[in-house]
């Protein structure tokens, strides 16, 4: 794991030692194994390593391969080295010692530019082929890794973080309005529909599943790859998708246990992470070794306002996993005094760019820094499994048995669903009705105005024409009901762990470990969204394929769950309380700021301050006036702060 820099100037001037050491500079702030740097005319290349994997150890990056001419740096964990060596022919006890960047180098040598299709990991890279002239780069499917780069007519330059771009003299620094209309403009939890803009004019990033080659003469970008398959995967039985899935998940979550450090993860009382834990666990038991769950419960004053169905503490279910799995040295933190509006700047700075995970930030952040005390070299998750692994709106797919008048199976399904939740057999149907059937939506004018964004500074950049293209309406969000087009296209369009990813990547060099997540590994996805839709609606069971596959490996009370859900940000507004009045000062300076307003709906701002002035309500925690303060809040510190 590295944090990579470099300039390349393309009309062959010599690069400036100053500017080299400017961007290595800013770097210094991460802690770091090794720090290299490659100087060849025009072309620079460095690395702030930090060794996580038993391979990484001593690796020198930037790495020049003197027969080949050509020169690496990268920061990237590969998972599918075995294959890799095999492709490649490299002999067996070579094998065992390769860096994964010279994995990538032999892969290019190759493979050419076509080589990203034969990677599997977290992974972002630059190559300077001398022979060409050219630099190559990419970024995984899933944009793990981040990769900015600036430009101009006769210099180009890139890194992992944004600040050592900034830091150049000729990178003007200035507020791209483009990408804060879409980020102001979305109503879900993306930041924007262009994964290759930032906040900072000129300053772009390779989006994920991109690769980009760099000439004397162009500049270009390149989707190498995509999630979604052609075909459906047609077996003969359930125990077949079973077996299959064990397969790939395990593979999955095996290849992510590469480190000489110890093995970690976020762990709460539901299927996703508690499966990656079960997989984990299982493998890890061969090697002696235990993991390190990471778990985050409400504070000890919280009082619960939440009805049966939820459970803000989770800590009951996580024990049952713990206990069930075994191998698990398990953890518990309150972060008793922190929260999201104290820790606003810190993370601001850290993250370099807004972001709409405010209730959960300052426990995500949390969770690297007791993991580091733990000298955790990989943090595992399952952040993103709802859309792979955990897949199956049982509602959504009973609608689509009543378009197809599928009555009969329906009917069974439903029996089998109130069983399983409780509760009539046919009390859902209405929902069911409504989500296979929409009724008329509210025209454009009523719904736009909702959204935080000031109407006039939308008209200007054409954002909702803009997020039309990608399929979102002007809710802000995705137009229809039909989840399964929804999901493909959110995997092959949108990229929207784009977001997540980018504070992954700067916690991860901030606490020296890496933030895993297989069930987003290309192998599951694939596998995922290639099965048919009954796989994971099945007997009155939602997410049906996770809960069958995780038979023996995670216990009933968690396997069969459909009663009880876990809300880890019931605690928000009861954290933040203590700073109400502070936050609602903050937003009249807002509101009295012509240059903010700019961007911002007034109206929408006058509504929540009208609704914050009635003091905190701990139980609302999903207001959208609650929600709107807080984002709104979020892009006013970062302009202030930055421009």
């Amino acid at each position: 794991m590295s944090a990579i820099a470099g300039i390349f100037h393309l009309n062959k001037e010599p690069v400036s030692m100053e500017h080299a050491n400017n961007m290595m500079g800013i770097l210094r702030k991460f802690p770091a194994n090794d720090v290299r740097t490659w100087i060849k005319d025009n072309i620079f290349l460095g690395c702030h390593a930090q060794w996580i994997t038993p391979e990484s150890i001593n690796e020198q990056l930037p790495y020049f391969d003197q027969e080949r001419q050509i020169s690496i740096t990268a920061d990237a964990i590969i998972d599918n080295r075995k294959e890799l060596i095999n492709q490649l022919n490299i002999e067996k006890s070579l094998g065992l010692v390769i860096p994964d960047s010279q994995l990538i180098l032999l892969a290019y040598d190759k493979w050419g530019e076509n080589c990203p299709k034969y990677l599997i990991g977290d992974f972002a890279f630059i190559i300077w082929d001398d022979k060409n002239q050219k630099l190559f780069g990419a970024r995984d499917p899933s944009g793990y890794r981040t990769l900015y780069y600036w430009n101009d007519n006769t210099k180009f330059a890139f890194c992992t973080t944004i600040k050592p771009l900034l830091a150049l003299p000729c990178v003007e620094k200035k507020l791209n309005e483009s990408w804060l209309a879409e980020y102001m403009a979305i109503s879900g939890m993306i930041d924007t529909v262009d994964a290759s803009t930032t906040p900072y004019q000129n300053i772009n990033q390779i989006p994920p599943f991109h690769s980009i080659t760099v000439s004397r003469t162009n500049i270009k970008l390149n989707k190498y790859g995509q999630f979604n398959p052609e075909k459906v995967l047609k077996l003969k039985s359930n125990r077949e998708y079973i077996d299959a899935f064990q397969d790939v998940f395990q593979k999955a979550v095996i290849s992510r246990l590469r480190t000489y450090r110890n093995i970690g993860s976020h762990l709460s009382g539901g299927l996703d992470s508690g499966s990656v834990v079960g997989f984990a666990a299982r493998e890890l038991k061969h090697q002696n070794k235990l993991v390190h769950t990471f778990s985050y419960i409400p504070p000890s004053d919280f009082k619960d306002y939440t009805s049966n169905h939820l459970m803000p503490n989770e800590s009951p279910l996580i024990k049952k996993t713990v206990d069930y799995v075994g191998g698990v040295s398990d953890h518990y933190y309150n972060f008793d005094g922190v929260d999201s509006y104290s820790e606003l700047n810190s993370i601001l700075d850290m993250n370099e760019m807004p972001y709409k995970f405010f209730e959960n930030s300052f426990w995500l952040k949390g969770i690297f820094e007791k993991a580091q005390l733990e000298e955790v070299g990989v943090l595992l998750n399952g952040d993103n499994g709802n859309l792979s692994i955990s897949w199956g709106n049982a509602f959504y797919y009973y609608s689509e048995l009543l378009k197809k008048i599928k009555w009969f199976r329906l009917a069974k399904e439903l029996n089998q669903y109130s069983k399983n939740v409780g509760g009539s057999r046919f009390r859902n149907l209405p929902v069911i009705l409504k989500m296979g059937f929409p009724g008329v939506r509210k025209t454009k004018s009523n719904m736009s105005k909702s959204l935080v964004i000031n109407q006039e500074f939308a008209k200007q950049t054409g954002v909702f024409d803009k997020l039309q293209q990608f399929g979102l309406n002007e809710t802000g969000w995705f137009s229809g009901n039909n989840l399964n087009q929804q999901r493909r296209m959110v995997y092959d369009t949108i990229c929207p762990w784009n977001a997540g990813n980018t504070f992954n990547t700067k916690l991860s060099l901030h606490y020296s470990l890496w933030k895993r997540d297989p069930t987003n590994d290309i192998r599951v996805v694939q596998f995922c969204l290639s099965l048919p839709d009954e796989q994971y609606v099945q007997d009155g069971m939602d997410r049906a394929l996770i809960r069958r596959s995780t038979e023996n490996i995670l216990p009933n009370e968690i396997r069969l769950n459909q009663r009880i859900r876990g809300i880890q940000a019931a605690d928000w507004v009861h954290r933040i309380a203590p700073h109400w009045d502070s936050l609602i000062e903050e937003m009249k300076e807002l509101n009295a700021d012509e240059r903010m307003l700019k961007y911002f709906n007034k109206e929408i701002i006058d509504s929540a301050l009208r609704k914050a002035e009635e003091g905190p309500q701990r139980e609302q925690i999903s207001n959208p006036d609650y929600r709107n303060l807080t984002q709104s809040l979020m892009v006013y510190r970062f302009i202030k702060n930055n421009f």
